[in-house]
């Protein structure tokens, strides 16, 4: 099939790719000339495993081209993925004027029957939109489906390519038969594609992410509640998870969520009820419980160093309790297997450290770039873990990357100036830290 993808964000990128590595003839249009002559000159602007590998070899096979040419994107393919941003507008809902843009642009430059696909998250009624917008440039038929995307940060080939389910919104029965031709190598159970009305597609991408984002909210509470309590959250969350009707995904306390999907999405969703008279209270909390969650490390640094000011008796410091302190930081991104800030608990984290008075020392395995643009010259990188912590105050673990799963924890030793963890996500084993000296601290245990 002919296929064009409109945007090469992350969304576009790999849909793109794995629709050339599936056999498709695909071209990618972003109007941003950098990163086309970036992906052109045989690099990748973002950071997912797998994929530079992906996009080399189907450039190399001529199935995977990049343009500029919104113009030969839409004339040299029958399908259009429209994968473009949809940042939240002041009130959170979701600014769709990139959307309605790549529209009329589609309409404008139609010469034949299209199928125009919405891949970006958009609210529920979104399709009849864009389908006004090229209706308003064209003669030409063409039909609208909604065909969201379920793409996790680190694991997106993967999920591209073995698809828990593939949605499509349709109206109309070509266009549904050309979106199940498209996705069938990809899903040879049927039973793995959903076929539906384009407003139920539309709102199921953000039922989805929004009840994962309540799974994680909600394991966040019960581990502030298992501290103030004396309860221990792993042995709470173990007793959950084996129910069947729970399960083990997303129940993992830690930080809070972050990225380009959980935030957005949910504030959007608040935002469409509330037009549709619709009060989403626990949607409401589950946004609530998140940002309050992103405080919660570093009160806990805060407050311990706080409280060794007052045993010693001084108060001078009150307004910077961590004035004279270095806390050395690991892990910037939002989750592991990705460079992606946005949102990431780490920037609310690292940003309360720094109005504390803390000096910060960073480091992540592929995020420090990103993170740079955040922070400037505020936080001191080190492109190697351990340098990090060398004459740091305390080591404060936001994103759980493997390689600090098992870390050499005599060294670690060594180079604090005293054996002090802070663990955000819950991953070192309390007890034996403790056997070694450590002073440690992580989120709803005992």
């Amino acid at each position: 099939m002919k296929i064009s993808v409109i945007g090469t964000g992350y969304v576009g990128l790999v849909t793109g790719t794995c629709l050339a590595e599936s056999g498709n003839d695909v071209i990618c249009m972003d109007i941003d000339e950098k990163k086309i002559a970036v992906l052109n000159s045989a690099m990748v602007p973002i950071y997912e495993p797998g994929l530079e590998e992906l996009i080399k070899r189907n450039v190399a096979h001529g199935r995977l081209t990049f343009t500029t040419d919104m113009s030969r994107a839409v004339k040299g393919s029958d399908i259009i993925f429209i994968a473009v941003g949809t940042p939240p507008g002041e009130d959170g809902s979701a600014d769709l004027n990139y959307v309605l843009g790549a529209a009329l642009q589609i309409g404008k430059y139609m010469n034949g029957y299209k199928v125009i696909i919405n891949k970006s998250t958009v609210p529920v009624g979104t399709a009849y939109k864009v389908k006004a917008a090229v209706s308003s440039k064209t003669r030409f038929k063409f039909d609208v489906v909604s065909n969201p995307e379920f793409l996790k940060e680190g694991a997106a080939i993967e999920d591209f390519m073995k698809p828990d389910r593939v949605v499509i919104g349709a109206e109309s029965a070509r266009a549904s038969e050309i979106m199940q031709e498209l996705y069938a190598p990809l899903v040879r159970k049927g039973d793995r594609t959903l076929v539906m009305d384009i407003r139920s597609a539309e709102m199921t991408k953000y039922a989805s992410n929004a009840m994962l984002a309540t799974k994680i909210s909600f394991i966040n509470e019960m581990a502030n509640i298992c501290s103030s309590m004396g309860a221990d959250i792993d042995n709470v969350r173990k007793g959950m998870g084996y129910d069947r009707r729970i399960g083990f995904e997303f129940l993992f306390p830690g930080v809070g969520y972050g990225g380009s999907c959980f935030p957005k999405d949910v504030k959007a969703l608040v935002q469409t009820a509330q037009e549709y008279g619709v009060d989403a209270k626990v949607l409401k909390s589950v946004e609530a419980v998140n940002e309050q969650q992103k405080t919660v490390l570093s009160n806990m640094i805060i407050a311990h160093f706080a409280e060794k000011e007052a045993k010693k008796g001084t108060t001078a410091k009150k307004t910077k309790p961590l004035a004279g302190k270095t806390i050395a930081v690991w892990g910037l991104s939002f989750k592991p297997r990705t460079d992606d800030m946005r949102e990431a608990p780490s920037v609310v984290i690292i940003n309360r450290l720094l109005r504390a008075g803390a000096t910060v020392k960073a480091h992540d395995p592929v995020a420090m770039t990103e993170a740079r643009k955040i922070f400037k010259n505020r936080v001191h990188f080190s492109e190697n873990d351990y340098e990090v912590l060398r004459g740091a105050d305390a080591l404060a673990v936001v994103t759980e990357w493997s390689e600090f799963r098992t870390p050499d924890f005599q060294k670690i030793k060594k180079l604090l100036k005293k054996p002090l963890i802070f663990d955000g996500r819950n991953i070192y084993n309390q007890a034996e830290l403790r056997k070694m000296g450590f002073t440690y601290y992580s989120i709803g245990r005992t």
